[in-house]
C-alpha cells in the first residue's frame, strides 16, 4: 500500500504528497474546464502514470535480459471525450526506442509494455492507441 496525501488549495489547485518519499506536486484544472493548466491535470496524470509505467516495466526486462533501453522517449496524448461525461477518450503513445534488440526481445519488451500495472488499470472503453518505433 502507497499512501497520497492530498490538499485542496483553491482556485482548482490540489496539492498531493507521495507519503513514502515526501515528494509533492500540485495539479490545475485544464482552461477548458474552468483551470489556469499551471500544472498537470489530473487527467494528465493519468497519462503520465501509463508512459511511465510502460517504460519502467520494460526496463526492468531490459535489465533482466542485458538490454540496454537508456535514451528511450515516450510521447503520451491524453485526447478527451467531446461528449458528456467529461472523461478520457483516447490516449496515444508513441515509444522511440534507440536500440534494436533481436525480434523475440522486441515482442518480449512491447508485451511488457502493453500489460504494464497501469495500462491493466485503465477503463477498457478508454482507447490506447501504442506505437512501438525500434532503432529510432
Amino acid at each position: 500500500m502507497v499512501r497520497i496525501n492530498l490538499q485542496y488549495e483553491g482556485d482548482l489547485r490540489v496539492r498531493a504528497e507521495h507519503a513514502p518519499s515526501g515528494v509533492t506536486l500540485k495539479t490545475d484544472a485544464p482552461v477548458d474546464n474552468q483551470g489556469k493548466a499551471a500544472s498537470f491535470s489530473p487527467t494528465d496524470l493519468v497519462a503520465t502514470g501509463l508512459g511511465s509505467c510502460m517504460a519502467a516495466s520494460m526496463g526492468i526486462v531490459a535489465r533482466r535480459e542485458g538490454i540496454d533501453l537508456k535514451g528511450m522517449s515516450i510521447e503520451v496524448n491524453k485526447i478527451m471525450s467531446q461528449d458528456p461525461p467529461r472523461r478520457i477518450d483516447t490516449l496515444e503513445v508513441e515509444l522511440k526506442i534507440p536500440t534494436r534488440p533481436d525480434s523475440d526481445k522486441i515482442a518480449l519488451l512491447e508485451e511488457t509494455a502493453l500489460h504494464c500495472p497501469a495500462a491493466k488499470s485503465i477503463h477498457p472503453q478508454i482507447k490506447m492507441k501504442v506505437n512501438f518505433h525500434w532503432g529510432t
